[in-house]
Parts: C-alpha cells; sequence; structure tokens
C-alpha cells in the first residue's frame, strides 16, 4: 500500500526531502546545499538546474534512506522559497537565465520608478504587497529587459515563467504541467488576490506578456504525476505551497489570531486573519494563507530579510564560530553591562520599514567587545525585528483580539537562549511544537489529505504537539531600556532618516 509522502522543500540555501509515514512521522531525511551565485553587490542568483539537481538528489536519497520505493509514496508536496524568479524554454526546458533569488535588491531603482509614478497604490489595493524588489514582478521585468530576445520569445508562447514550485513541477511532470499555487502566485506583485487571477492591468505595468505565466490551483490539488523515469515509478503531485504557507499549516495555525515566527535564512511571521482581507496601514503585507477545499484564507505578514543568516555571517564571514549552534550558549556568557546592537540590514531592511538602501551597522562597540557580544547581538537582532512585527500586526488587526502566542520554528529556535529573549522581549509565550519540521509538515499533510492517507485539517491541528513553551521573565525596565535601544540603532541606520 502507498502509504508514505515525499515533501520536497527547496529552500534558499539548500534543498531537502523528508519522508513522512502515514503516521506523520518522519521517516527519513536528505539535505544538499547549492550555490549561492553573486554577481554583483546586492544581486543573488542561483542556478535553476543545480537546484533541479540537488531536488533529484535529496528526494531519491531520502526514499534509500528510507528503504522505500517510488511506488509506495502516495503523493508528494512541494514547499519552495518564494519570490524567486525562473523563466525557461517550453520546448527544452532549459533556462533562460540564472534564477533571480527573493533576497536580489537589483530592481530598487525600478521599483523607486513605479512608486515617484505613482504605481504603488495599484499595487498595494489589487496584490497586498508593497512595491520593493522582494517581489518576483520587477525581477521578471527586468530580465524582459537584459537578456537578449527573451520579450520576443514570451510573447509568441515559447517561454514559461514560473517561481520555483512551477519549474520543479514542469520538469518533475515532463514539461506536461505549468502551475503553481495561489500562495506563490499572491507573492508576484501580478495576482489580485481578492478575484484570485492574474491581473491584466498589473502585467501591463510591469510589461509581462501573460503568454508565460503558470495556472494558479489551490493548495491540495492535482499538479499531476512524475515521469517515470525519474523515480522509477509515477508518483502524484498533490499538495504546493510557499515556504512560509506551508509552515503556517504544518503549525496547524488554521484559526483567525494564530500566528507563526519561522526563524530560516530569514524570518516571516505570518498572523491569520480568516477570510477577512485585512488592509495593512503599518507597512505589513496582506497575502493568502492558503487555500482549501474551495475556501481561502488570508494573513497578516511581515519578513524579515535576515535573521539564521546573520548567524551564519559570524561563521563565514567574521569567522568567529564555528558552527551555528555556538551562539547560544556565547549569548549565554556575553558581558551583561555591554549593550551592542546589529542592525542586519545587509540586503536592506523588509518590514515594517522596507528600506531597500539601508545596509548592516553594529552600535555600542566597545574595547571589550569581542564574539560572545557578537553572538548575542546576532541572536537579539531577530528578536527585536519580530517584537516590530508583532507592534505593527497588533495595530492592524485589533478586532482580532485575544492573547499573543507565537509558534516558532525553523533553525534559531533549537537554542532556548534565544527563545527565551524572543518570549522576554516580546512579553508573550513563544511555543516550540515536537516537530519541528513545520515546513515540510505542511505541504506534506496537503499532498497526503487529498490523496485521503492524512486526517482532515480539525484532526490534523488536535494532533500538533507543544515541546516547550518559553514564558516572559525579564523586568520591566530592562526590556523598555533594550528596546529603546534597538529604536535607536534602527533609526540610525535607515537610508532616508532625517
Amino acid at each position: 500500500m502507498s502509504d508514505y509522502i515525499l515533501a520536497i522543500d527547496q529552500g534558499t540555501t539548500s534543498s531537502r526531502a523528508i519522508l513522512f509515514d502515514q503516521n506523520q512521522q518522519v521517516v527519513a531525511v536528505a539535505q544538499k546545499e547549492f550555490t549561492q551565485i553573486f554577481p554583483q553587490p546586492g544581486w543573488v542568483e542561483h542556478d535553476p538546474d543545480e537546484i533541479w539537481q540537488s531536488v533529484l538528489t535529496t528526494c531519491r536519497e531520502a526514499m534509500e534512506k528510507g528503504g522505500v520505493s517510488a511506488d509506495q509514496v502516495a503523493a508528494i508536496g512541494i514547499t519552495n522559497q518564494r519570490e524567486t524568479v525562473v523563466v525557461w524554454d517550453r520546448e527544452t526546458g532549459e533556462p533562460v537565465y540564472n534564477a533571480i533569488v527573493w533576497q536580489d535588491r537589483r530592481t530598487a531603482g525600478m521599483c523607486e520608478t513605479l512608486k515617484l509614478a505613482a504605481k504603488e497604490k495599484v499595487f498595494v489595493r489589487k496584490t497586498g504587497l508593497l512595491l520593493d524588489p522582494y517581489f518576483s514582478g520587477t525581477k521578471l521585468r527586468w530580465m524582459m529587459e537584459h537578456v537578449v530576445g527573451i520579450r520576443e520569445r514570451a510573447r509568441k508562447g515559447k517561454l514559461a515563467f514560473g517561481t520555483v514550485d512551477s519549474f520543479l513541477i514542469w520538469r518533475l511532470t515532463g514539461g506536461n504541467v505549468h502551475a503553481t499555487d495561489i500562495t506563490n502566485a499572491s507573492r508576484t506583485l501580478m495576482f489580485d488576490i481578492e478575484h484570485e487571477a492574474w491581473d491584466e492591468e498589473l502585467l501591463d505595468i510591469l510589461k509581462v506578456p501573460p503568454e508565460m505565466l503558470p495556472v494558479v490551483k489551490e493548495c491540495a490539488d492535482n499538479y499531476g504525476i512524475t515521469d517515470e523515469k525519474i523515480f522509477g515509478a509515477q508518483i502524484a503531485i498533490r499538495g504546493v505551497a510557499g515556504d512560509q504557507h506551508a509552515a503556517t499549516i504544518g503549525q496547524a495555525c488554521f484559526e483567525p489570531g494564530m500566528m507563526k515566527s519561522t526563524y530560516g535564512t530569514g524570518c516571516f511571521a505570518m498572523l491569520n486573519t480568516g477570510d477577512e482581507l485585512v488592509r495593512s496601514k503599518n507597512r505589513l503585507l496582506t497575502t493568502i494563507a492558503y487555500k482549501i477545499n474551495g475556501k481561502t484564507t488570508y494573513a497578516l505578514e511581515g519578513s524579515i530579510f535576515v535573521a539564521g543568516a546573520a548567524v551564519q555571517w559570524l561563521r563565514d564571514g567574521l569567522k568567529i564560530i564555528d558552527a551555528a549552534a555556538q551562539t547560544g550558549e556565547m549569548a549565554a556568557n556575553a558581558d551583561p553591562a555591554q549593550h551592542v546592537y546589529l542592525v542586519p540590514a545587509f540586503v536592506g531592511l523588509g518590514a515594517p520599514y522596507w528600506d531597500a538602501e539601508a545596509r548592516g551597522a553594529l552600535f555600542g562597540l566597545t574595547r571589550n567587545t569581542g564574539p560572545n557580544e557578537l553572538a548575542r547581538a546576532a541572536l537579539e537582532a531577530a528578536c527585536y525585528q519580530t517584537k516590530d512585527l508583532l507592534d505593527a500586526m497588533k495595530r492592524d488587526a485589533k478586532e482580532l483580539g485575544g492573547e499573543t502566542v507565537l509558534r516558532v520554528d525553523g533553525g534559531m529556535v533549537a537554542s532556548d537562549w534565544t527563545m527565551q529573549f524572543l518570549a522576554d522581549i516580546i512579553d508573550a509565550p513563544v511555543d516550540r511544537p515536537t516537530i519541528l519540521e513545520t515546513t515540510a509538515l505542511g505541504v506534506a499533510w496537503l499532498a497526503a489529505a487529498h490523496v485521503g492517507v492524512w486526517p482532515s485539517q480539525r484532526h490534523f491541528a488536535k494532533a500538533w504537539q507543544l515541546e516547550r513553551q518559553f514564558t516572559p521573565l525579564m523586568d520591566r525596565k530592562e526590556r523598555h531600556d533594550l528596546i529603546k535601544g534597538w529604536e535607536d540603532a534602527v533609526s540610525r541606520t535607515l537610508s532616508h532618516r532625517a
């Protein structure tokens, strides 16, 4: 019997494949990093073929580790780094250019030009997004303007555009399916989230031929079947969601007011607002959380561009740590009398500041500042930025009421020190689940529920298990003083400060 579910988690720095059994337990995991390409300062690219090979390698390795053959896998779910853009030839399947990554800032000038032309309001109204290089639309327009011959080929229907999920679906199905899910579509700057359709006016502004675009489906839907030659047997693809949406599902944040925050390369907080499309007045994003069984659920989202990436910088840039896991103990041993702040604006600042030109800075350095203090500052930065997002969300969604409880996941949450500081600085409980593979779990549930292997949404939510809750312990004055110091540091970093 086909009881297993294979989740493809295609991230920013690595691809992972996680094999689950019928009891929602992890059977095997495989992971493979791939090359980060930096052609110019502020530019970030990936080789789509290298991404594809990393996905194939990890899927095969996970099945081999688990002793599971392809004919024992009931369905595949795909979750992916969002906003990253791929364009490929419909006949050959070959990319016409490297993938332009969500972190890439090359279209900052284009975004400013569109803002000066008073176009941002129409994008905000229709997509729930702000005009920022982060999103897919301006990256695609950049390709149209800088890759020779691409526009003519696109207009003739010879090229396909997609976020990474679309590219993987195309390759997995042997070019038979060109589709994306509604969550990934909602992050492109080209999709009207209220009418749930690609928007002609936005496409016209961005000069994108509609012939390039994928079909948009629900999160749990029919995305075709894999080519038999890839895994030795055909496997149904039945679940797709952008990584943060998949994590929201994996954390069972199905009720309005529930919130999750994922700490990976960046940090992304998502607040379920139910069937209400809440228009942010605090520079947050209004987005589609998921669409299941014909019902669309909306969310408010705050995007922090650098969280775990600051720890990677300590390791790879400054070389003051060998492994990320060291930072918690180092932070605990830091000098409590020093208040060092790292504003990690390495690729600009995301919500709620949206300053593409801001750059990282360290404040409060003394002669006694050393590796321990820098490690603490890097961990604290993710927590302060989460506080900024939470405050904005509370102002936007007052009517949701109730106590904030934050469900967390991602690599950084393994650090008890960081999670305690997070609870202290947001002055609210932080819940860490038993299963930390929430992104993969969410998309696995989408696929598994669609084929009837896993239980309903209600039963899935009841199965969510708490590993540990961190509750605030910090003195009120200390919290106030630390936050004031952070706010001052950020104000000095912003490119548009007075």
